[in-house]
């Protein structure tokens, strides 16, 4: 779907005189404003946020916020075809490595500093953690705020360990080669069907949850030059054999056609010991199993390492960040950077109630922030990662990486056979730029 839509959005760009004739239409908007606000699923965010539209609403006369929610990947697909008709909604966030192509292509309003209650531009910066407003910066221009930088760790539910014999404070896996080991010692089976996984990996994630590994091996998806895709083939290799090993037809420990394992986790049902998610799990956990939440049976670990690492490396941070149609009027985007910028005036409150972290000096400082269980364990790791890949081609890079990885789980395809096709089609991608 991404690679039907990206060309047509691309080249909705070009229609110049459309938009310098929308332009003098929206210019002359008056009258009430209605706000259209996508964003991804949260029910704890839902509950805040309504609130927030209710209050702002009250202040702000003529002015209404229309929330739509959809699922995380869903609203990819959203959002490309509704800038590709021009038709994008006012107010949107994904995850960077997705929305970092309409900044590129010119498809968004930058931040209004003074709309989103800073003196100018340089408080704006000062207020936030360093490097976090880099991926949205461009030619001196913020193009986003960040409703969260997540970074992810391993949840362990303690239950299943004990179940199978292990002490989870002792036994929890430091090593990649370990989470395979514990994984086989924690897994059920009923045939060849998997009925409680040890741990499973994010799967539509790949740039997130497993680029990391590859360069914990010491190669890269870029070189830092930025002229050479897929460098390092003896860890490139290594990678793809760990994951064949995983796979269905290795070890059987786990695979992309079952469901989400940090879905699963939440529920206590002794299906899965080990799941890959951010800090923002621990509401989610509370809401859904507030007898698990509060039963002290789950704890939070480092992001593994491989036994022969050349580098320590943990998972990448990414960030979901606030943006603005820029096709619409001046008016509608003050409107929105208005909304955005109270909304991002709750952060403790974002923090406390839906355990996500919106990165200001102020809050990570903050005793809310170091009282959270287990946030100095994400602080540590995110020390030792960094942000994302993202680009114009972020979304196709992503695809190509699952299409090797699930090439040697699921289809047999040797590890060098589909490194080889990942690096030809990666350089392709990249040399396209």
């Amino acid at each position: 779907m991404k690679r039907l839509l990206l060309p047509l959005l691309i080249c909705t760009l070009v229609s110049v005189s459309l938009f310098a004739n929308g332009g003098q239409e929206q210019a002359a908007e008056e009258g009430p404003i209605e706000l259209v606000f996508w964003t991804h699923e949260d029910p704890n965010r839902t509950v805040i946020e309504e609130r927030y539209i209710q209050e702002f609403e009250a202040a702000n006369p003529g002015i209404t916020i229309k929330r739509v929610t959809h699922s995380s990947t869903k609203i990819q697909e959203l959002v490309l075809t509704a800038f590709a008709a021009n038709q994008g909604p006012d107010i949107f966030n994904m995850s960077i490595e997705d929305e970092y192509a309409y900044i590129a292509n010119g498809r968004l309003s930058p931040v209004d500093p003074k709309a989103v209650g800073y003196d100018n531009l340089t408080a704006l910066k000062d207020a936030y953690i360093p490097k976090v407003l880099d991926p949205v910066t461009m030619d001196g221009k913020i193009y986003g705020l960040p409703l969260e930088l997540t970074n992810w760790c391993i949840y362990i539910n303690k239950n299943v360990f004990r179940d199978a014999g292990l002490d989870p404070e002792t036994d929890y896996p430091k090593t990649w080669e370990e989470v395979a080991d514990v994984s086989e010692k924690l897994i059920i089976r009923n045939g060849d069907i998997i009925t409680r996984r040890g741990f499973d990996f994010r799967y539509p994630y790949y740039l997130v949850s497993m680029v990391p590994m590859v360069e914990q091996l010491g190669g890269k998806l870029i070189s830092d030059d930025g002229k050479t895709a897929i460098v390092g083939e003896e860890a490139w290799i290594e990678f793809l054999n760990y994951m064949k090993a995983w796979g269905p037809n290795g070890r059987n420990l786990g695979a992309p056609t079952y469901k989400n394992a940090r879905k699963l986790f939440n529920y206590d049902n002794n299906d899965i010991a080990m799941a890959m998610t951010g800090l923002y799990q621990q509401g989610r956990i509370k809401a859904d199993d507030p007898e698990f939440y509060d039963s002290g049976n789950w704890m939070v670990v480092p992001y593994p390492q491989f036994a022969n690492a050349k580098n320590e490396v943990a998972g990448c941070y990414y960030g979901h960040y606030y943006m603005v149609n820029g096709q619409t009027s001046s008016r509608r985007q003050e409107a929105a950077w208005n909304f955005i910028g109270y909304m991002l005036g709750h952060g403790e409150e974002y923090l406390t109630t839906v355990n996500i972290i919106q990165p200001t000096k102020k809050l990570m400082e903050s005793e809310t922030f170091k009282n959270m269980p287990y946030s100095s364990v994400f602080s540590n790791d995110m020390e030792k990662g960094h942000i994302v890949y993202y680009g114009e081609n972020s979304a196709k890079m992503q695809e190509l990486i699952k299409q090797a990885v699930e090439s040697v789980m699921l289809s047999g395809v040797s590890s060098e056979k589909a490194y080889a096709t990942l690096k030809a089609e990666a350089q392709e991608l990249l040399d396209e730029e």
